[in-house]
């Protein structure tokens, strides 16, 4: 007989554990699921802080500001996962505290006022002031749940827009009194200073590190600390107290929990972080601007927190690895159309699994392209249609997916439409109907893929988020690193 786990019975995390002891890892992911399951939390930080500082010396200078990206999206995004993974607490003026902490380092330190603070002054002021505005903010929350929670704190984020875009022209503001610097934001924000230590400089102790690695290497430090105080205070009394309130607020609140005064602490600690990330924005932009913090940042933070996994903090870090690094391989048509390919192959498995399905799947595909390209050029001329300038079997293998030389938009625009109902027909179909609906969905998506989506990297970002959020709610709605949430009926 197995000794009882010592999570106490009846509570959430007791179910979820028992429900994986049944089922277990499956899938061509387990074996690495399961190892990273037998590391403790201090290792993963260590392997994670490891591969990460290397990351330098493995690309381009230029690219390293994509690992800074990267960096400051999961300092965000964990600091997000206080207020909506662990407190359940529906928060979309999250995106505010983050612009606040830039713009409030902007104006001292930079020349927007003759402030000039020292940035070990700066930073402690920042972060607490933004977790004040947290606290103030959370004071509606008292009466306020759900829906109308967000409704609340959504119309926080478009205020903020708006004062910082247009604070010059506010009433009973001087007209040379401009905080924020309107559309034209604060440009000529100090570096990051430390103890004398410029991380924007030439040298930094006497070194030649450039100056995007010397940025990459603060930000790394902060976030490493930060999960370090995250992992603690998850494993606090403060933190079992959210997942409490996340579950199921009445019955916290039966059990002699102070809801409300939990629920402002969930809102400052996450303004907290927010504050501090906007901060290290505006150090390493060396400016910020309105365009910096509008809805689109918001659904970004959002989208890592899902994709990684709500209330797990390697999820959330690996939902911010994803976010921020796959859109960068779009702006090269070769890793786009790799990375494009490599999705339908990960979309194939998780909805055919069956080899046999598979195999019949990608030949009826293939096959549905030559019968198009057959007859398509029987019907459209070469000023529509892309020449086929060879009918050996070779050249019929490059060009089995129509290249269209005009008219392009237009039928793209019809295909997408195709497509976006062939996804339907998948989802609703089963057994072979759903792999007879699967064929021209998928070469639908190529042909939509080939002639338009390579081309347009910005939208093919949006289509990005939106594919890989639906895909993920559908097959692993509670993220890579996340735990089954388990109701007790």
């Amino acid at each position: 007989m197995t000794a009882p786990d010592e999570t106490g019975i009846g509570v959430d995390e007791w179910v979820e554990q028992s429900e994986g002891r049944r089922e277990g890892h499956t899938g061509f992911t387990a074996p690495a699921r399961r190892l990273f399951d037998k590391l403790t939390p201090g290792s993963r930080l260590t392997l994670f802080l490891l591969a990460a500082a290397t990351y330098p010396f493995l690309v381009r200078g230029s690219d390293v500001r994509i690992g800074i990206t990267i960096l400051l999206l999961a300092m965000v995004a964990l600091g997000l996962n206080v207020v909506v993974g662990w407190a359940g607490l529906l928060d979309l003026g999250y995106v505010a505290f983050y612009g606040f902490g830039a713009y409030f380092y902007a104006i001292v330190a930079s020349d927007q006022l003759p402030a000039h603070w020292p940035t070990w002054i700066a930073i402690p002021i920042i972060v607490a002031a933004s977790a004040l505005l947290g606290a103030l903010l959370s004071l509606p929350s008292r009466r306020l749940v759900g829906d109308y929670l967000a409704i609340m704190t959504l119309f926080f984020a478009q205020i903020f827009v708006e004062l910082v875009r247009n604070f010059e022209r506010l009433p009973f503001v001087p007209d040379d009194l401009n905080l924020t610097g309107g559309p034209n934001g604060i440009p000529g924000v100090k570096p990051f200073e430390f103890f004398g230590f410029e991380f924007n400089g030439q040298e930094l102790l006497g070194g030649t590190l450039p100056t995007f690695s010397r940025q990459y290497y603060l930000v790394l430090v902060f976030l490493g600390l930060l999960i370090v105080g995250l992992h603690n205070l998850n494993d606090s009394r403060t933190g079992r107290a959210w997942r409490a309130l996340r579950e199921d607020t009445l019955a916290a609140e039966h059990m002699t929990m102070p809801v409300n005064r939990l629920k402002l602490l969930a809102f400052a600690v996450g303004a907290g972080i927010a504050g501090l990330s906007g901060a290290l924005f505006a150090t390493v932009q060396n400016g910020v601007f309105p365009n910096n913090f509008n809805l689109f940042v918001l659904i970004i933070m959002y989208a890592a927190v899902i994709l990684g996994g709500s209330g797990s903090i390697p999820g959330v870090v690996l939902g911010a690895v994803a976010i921020a690094y796959v859109p960068e391989l779009l702006r090269d048509p070769t890793k786009a159309g790799l990375l494009f390919y490599v999705g339908i192959a990960v979309v194939l498995f998780v909805l055919v699994r069956r080899w046999d399905k598979i195999a019949a799947t990608v030949g009826g595909v293939f096959v549905l392209g030559l019968v198009v390209r057959f007859f398509s050029s029987r019907i459209w001329d070469e000023s529509i249609l892309g020449e086929v300038n060879d009918t050996s079997l070779s050249r019929l293998l490059d060009d089995w997916v129509l290249n269209f030389e005009s008219q392009r938009d237009v039928i793209t625009s019809y295909a997408f439409v195709l497509a976006i109902v062939g996804v339907l027909l998948v989802v609703l179909a089963t057994g072979w109907w759903k792999i007879a609906a699967l064929i021209p969905t998928l070469y639908l998506a190529i042909l939509v893929w080939e002639n338009k989506l390579v081309f347009q990297p910005s939208i093919t970002r949006q289509l990005l988020f939106g594919a890989v959020l639906v895909v993920m709610m559908a097959v692993r709605p509670q993220g890579l690193l996340g735990t089954r949430r388990v109701e007790i009926m």
